[in-house]
């Protein structure tokens, strides 16, 4: 392997095969320490197949009698060895690297660590890969969710665990407790928030800082000095943090985010609010470090393995190779005092390791070796503050479409960050803790006229229930989707209600009339418009349409019999109709006043909804 040999010896290489029952039990041309290796030479040059993987392996031993193994060989190597001898490497492998003083891994007494989690990882679309991991819901491979806990400050993973999407990110987080410990602050984002885990992490002793979601309404329980205040979530005592983020950068443009944390640091004095929600930010490194697997190791392809054993063995293989890398960079930062592990290049020292295995030349040598020297010469300038918007590129994903939410669509630099601390929320008023039967019928009601009443206002489901005061919440979000499903009332977006916006309509009243001479046509709707004032040549049209003749015809025709029995009924009108909605009117209080061209128009109209055409300017 080139200069991660000295970090993976094969004494250790051994040892692992040995606990895992996995060393050959007879004298082969590719022993099991073999196997090792060349699963972690795979995942270091994933564009090459078997053969050219054995042939970057072995280059350097040209004057030494090498087998030369087929691909079915090699194949049957690596179902030979199995994924556990990776998986307990890696285990021994994994874990906090930097030592307490090395900048930017500690925030105070505590070394801080993140959970998250990755489903981007591809495998074949073979048939057993599917069986496992299910199909992909937007189409394309199949996805593996990887969780990690990671050592923020070096990007180091401390513990992995992995499988099909369909699990969910926390679950596999609850596998990974078992790594935390007193010494530890724990970040992640609104995907963790939940009471089960937030007690599961606490039990271990660990401290947490962790975003909360916006619908969530924690007791008020006591203000402190910072604006920050104590509440409790899940049977955990915690302090929460409200908070507006305001960036300006060079070009003058200006963003501004709103966040809400929970930390079990209830100090306030001691930890004071705004440099918690500075610290938050470090929880971004997790995805730097989910970057450096994807794109800097796999260069974004499909894993190799066309079944779940394999597919196992091949991600504990890659991990443990991503592990000797991050080693191999913390422990050239740490040879220079006061070198922040981020300023060190992954590529270069992922680069740098690719090349030694070909050409070996020093690998035993003391010291940092030839990674550490290139990566100390490439150092990466301080970090600039900058703001950009988190893209996905993969089309299949259903994050591919992004919202106009006025974040930028390109990297920005910051030139100044402002953090405003809001107060706590007012206390809300209590709700009952049952709903009462008797006022269920007339309860639409009072909703709808209290959202009529402001109908630009966009309510939340627990203002409804204040203002009701008969009702749970529970009861208030079943009776609002009810409603919204009818078409009482819309649904703005995720738990925000507002009031249909009614068109008026004159005719509503005469809705359910029925029309003379029409039968049982009386649920059907109208079609006059109000745009229009001249019913009469309109249903002159429309009986001239029923009776065979030309419309175009009817309406620009002098001569028309029609249109001058027309005019001369309304000439003899005693009282001029101004409005559709008058004449309509007057037809059904009394329809014997139209002539029968129009009385059988309007009824045509009436039954098919046929639009009525409006009379040219001119006329």
């Amino acid at each position: 392997m080139g200069e991660l040999t000295p970090v993976m010896p094969f004494e250790l290489v051994d040892a692992v095969l040995s606990e895992t029952g996995t060393v050959q039990r007879r004298l082969r041309d590719l022993p099991s320490r073999v196997g090792v290796y060349f699963l972690l030479a795979m995942c270091l040059f994933p564009e090459v197949g078997y053969r050219l993987v054995w042939d970057k392996l072995t280059a350097d031993l040209s004057g030494l009698p090498v087998v030369c193994p087929s691909t079915k060989a090699l194949r049957d190597l690596r179902r030979r060895v199995g994924g556990a001898p990776v998986r307990a490497l890696l285990e021994v492998l994994a874990g906090p690297l930097a030592q307490p003083t090395t900048p930017g891994v500690r925030f105070g007494p505590y070394r801080t660590v993140s959970f998250d989690g990755c489903s981007s990882i591809k495998v074949p679309d073979s048939e057993r890969n599917r069986g496992w991991l299910g199909r992909c819901a937007h189409g394309g491979y199949p996805q593996v969710e990887l969780m990690t806990l990671v050592e923020t400050g070096t990007r180091a993973v401390i513990g992995a665990a992995f499988g099909p999407t369909r699990e969910g990110e926390t679950s596999y987080a609850t596998r990974l407790l078992h790594h935390l410990g007193p010494e530890m602050l724990v970040l992640w984002d609104r995907g963790f928030d939940g009471n089960d885990f937030l007690a599961a992490v606490h039990s271990t002793g660990a401290q947490v800082l962790g975003r909360i979601n916006q619908r969530r309404r924690p007791p008020v329980l006591k203000a402190l000095a910072d604006s920050s205040y104590l509440s409790v979530i899940g049977g955990v005592q915690v302090r929460n943090i409200e908070a507006r983020v305001s960036v300006l950068c060079t070009d003058g443009s200006a963003f501004e985010g709103s966040y809400r944390l929970a930390t079990t640091l209830l100090d306030a004095r001691r930890y004071p609010a705004d440099r918690l929600v500075h610290l938050y930010h470090e929880r971004w490194e997790h995805e730097s470090a989910y970057y450096a697997l994807r794109h800097t190791i796999l260069h974004a392809r499909v894993l190799r393995s066309h079944d779940p054993v394999g597919v196992e063995q091949e991600m504990w293989a890659l991990l443990t190779l991503y592990q000797l890398v991050r080693r191999t960079m913390v422990e050239a930062a740490e040879s220079r005092p006061g070198t922040d592990p981020d300023r060190c290049s992954f590529t270069i020292a992922l680069q740098t390791a690719r090349d030694s295995l070909v050409c070996p030349g020093g690998v035993f040598e003391q010291g940092i070796g030839e990674i550490g020297r290139r990566v100390l010469s490439t150092l990466s300038p301080a970090r600039r503050s900058r703001v950009s918007t988190r893209k996905v590129k993969s089309p299949i994903s259903r994050y591919a479409e992004r919202k106009l939410d006025g974040r930028p669509d390109g990297s920005k630099v910051v030139t100044s960050t402002t953090i405003t601390l809001l107060p706590p929320p007012l206390p809300q008023p209590a709700l009952p803790a049952t709903t009462d039967r008797e006022n269920t019928g007339n309860r639409m009601a009072r909703v709808l006229t209290i959202l009529q009443a402001e109908p630009e206002r966009l309510w939340r489901s627990r203002e409804i229930a204040v203002l009701l005061g008969d009702v749970t919440l529970a009861a208030t979000y079943r009776q609002l989707a009810r409603w919204t499903e009818r078409g009482k009332i819309k649904r703005v977006r995720t738990g925000r209600y507002a009031a249909i916006t009614q068109i008026p309509n004159p005719l509503r009243d005469q809705r359910k009339r029925q029309l003379p001479g029409l039968g049982k046509t009386s649920g059907c709707s109208y079609a006059w418009s109000a745009a229009f004032s001249d019913v009469m040549c309109a249903g002159a049209r429309l009986g001239c349409a029923c009776r065979g003749l030309s419309a175009r015809r009817a309406s620009t025709s002098p001569r028309s019999s029609v249109s001058s029995r027309c005019s001369a009924w309304m000439e003899t009108m005693a009282t001029p109709l101004a409005s559709v909605q008058q004449i309509v009117r007057s037809f059904l209080t009394d329809p014997e006043r139209f002539p029968p061209v129009l009385r059988h128009g309007a009824q045509v109209a009436y039954v098919w909804r046929v639009p009525v055409v409006p009379p040219r300017a001119d006329r």
